[in-house]
């Protein structure tokens, strides 16, 4: 469980799709004045960097943002967030969507965030406490469930494991019931990888049975190397926010000329 690293993996066409929805969310909520609440349940160390050893090991963000970016118009919040990054951590920074979500909020906003990677959870603390976000060396769903619902209720969530527990698959459902009926007014957003053997359609059944007005988005890429299992990117939405579906379809225009798996 604590072997984990987005290091290798930063800036990847799963982060892309992640990054990008995530970032209009935010922008979405926070046009109205008023506050809200950004939880997170497997955080990382929220700053990448692109030009390291375990980025250039395996080419993902060279075949990832590296590659869509200039898809993006320049004023869309998940470039304009990248821009304001680079500015900051240098041109081969990347931000995790922990970063993505600071640099979103604003002041009277409230950030609860996890992660139990000891290392990556002293990278995340000496970046993001100063900006006031609660950081928990905690179970990202123990977290969760304790903070919700969150003050203030209005906001979202993101839940995004890496599934090297295999049992994420089967205990999600059950955890996103918990967490709505706790917090049935927020937006809750899970990212899941779609992988060869097809792990994540039981987990998407049982949501979508539930949860039959939620939102799933789906992109597909070829593998990034000769046997690597992922294939595709999924996003599923609980009360998704107004004017996501066109979001999507921005997306899935820019995925298109990448090729199917």
């Amino acid at each position: 469980m604590l072997s984990y690293q987005h290091s290798y993996h930063a800036g990847n066409l799963a982060d892309v799709q992640k990054h990008a929805l995530l970032c209009w969310t935010l922008d979405y909520l926070t046009r109205k004045d008023k506050p809200l609440s950004y939880i997170e349940t497997h955080a990382g160390r929220g700053l990448y960097d692109l030009g390291s050893a375990e980025a250039s090991k395996t080419g993902e963000a060279a075949l990832g943002i590296a590659r869509v970016e200039a898809g993006f118009d320049a004023d869309h919040p998940y470039r304009r967030s990248l821009a304001g990054v680079r500015a900051l951590h240098g041109a081969r920074a990347y931000p995790g969507s922990p970063l993505l979500a600071a640099m979103a909020l604003r002041e009277h906003d409230v950030m609860h965030l996890a992660e139990l990677h000891p290392q990556e959870h002293v990278a995340l603390s000496a970046l993001l406490a100063p900006w006031g976000a609660h950081i928990q060396k905690r179970d990202g769903f123990e977290m969760a469930l304790a903070v919700t619902p969150p003050t203030p209720r209005r906001g979202m969530m993101l839940i995004d494991p890496s599934y090297e527990v295999k049992a994420d698959y089967q205990t999600i459902p059950k955890f996103v019931g918990q967490v709505a009926r706790k917090w049935n007014v927020g937006i809750i957003a899970l990212w899941y990888p779609i992988l060869t053997e097809g792990a994540h359609g039981p987990m998407l059944r049982a949501l979508e049975t539930a949860f039959p007005d939620s939102l799933r988005h789906e992109l597909r890429f070829p593998p990034v190397r000769d046997g690597h299992r992922m294939i595709g990117t999924g996003m599923w939405i609980l009360n998704p926010p107004f004017g996501i579906d066109a979001e999507c379809a921005r997306l899935d225009a820019i995925f298109q000329g990448l090729g199917n798996a």
